[in-house]
């Protein structure tokens, strides 16, 4: 079996990483199955992991009153899902269910935090990254409104 560090290293997420970063962050991983119909976490939950999806499917939903789940987007293998650990008030922002089973890397958000914490330096790098992961997921979102709303003025 290929180690968790081994998987950062070569995963492009995280290029660019100092390889002692690696091995920290890899410290935090550890790797799970979910099957399809699990849910990684549900909307409200205390956000205090992300996933390193390496098979699989995983939607993203919201809950919409009188419309139920609907999907914001579904992640596969490769993608990195979750980001509300490293934001105050660490609260899932999504549902995440599984469509397909998945492999995953999760990662403990405190230890990572911690980690941020003691070192600064690892902490602006993880935040960079997470913000720009954030930032893809705002704008899919937006696509995913524009979709759903379309043009009201026909």
């Amino acid at each position: 079996m290929v180690s968790i560090e081994a998987l950062l290293l070569e995963h492009p997420f995280f290029a660019g990483l100092a390889r002692e970063d690696v091995a920290l962050l890899a410290g935090c991983g550890v790797n799970v199955r979910h099957d399809a119909g699990a849910y990684l976490f549900h909307e409200g939950d205390p956000a205090d992991r992300f996933f390193v999806l390496r098979r699989g499917a995983v939607a993203l939903e919201v809950h919409a009153p009188g419309a139920g789940a609907i999907i914001i987007e579904t992640r596969g293998a490769g993608d990195v899902l979750g980001f509300s650990w490293l934001f105050a008030p660490h609260r899932v922002r999504f549902d995440a269910r599984v469509v397909e089973d998945v492999s995953a890397t999760s990662f403990d958000g405190t230890c990572l935090r911690r980690h941020c914490d003691d070192d600064p330096r690892l902490g602006y790098d993880l935040m960079k990254r997470f913000s720009s992961l954030l930032l893809e997921r705002l704008q899919s979102t937006r696509l995913q409104l524009l979709d759903v709303y379309g043009d009201r003025g026909s």
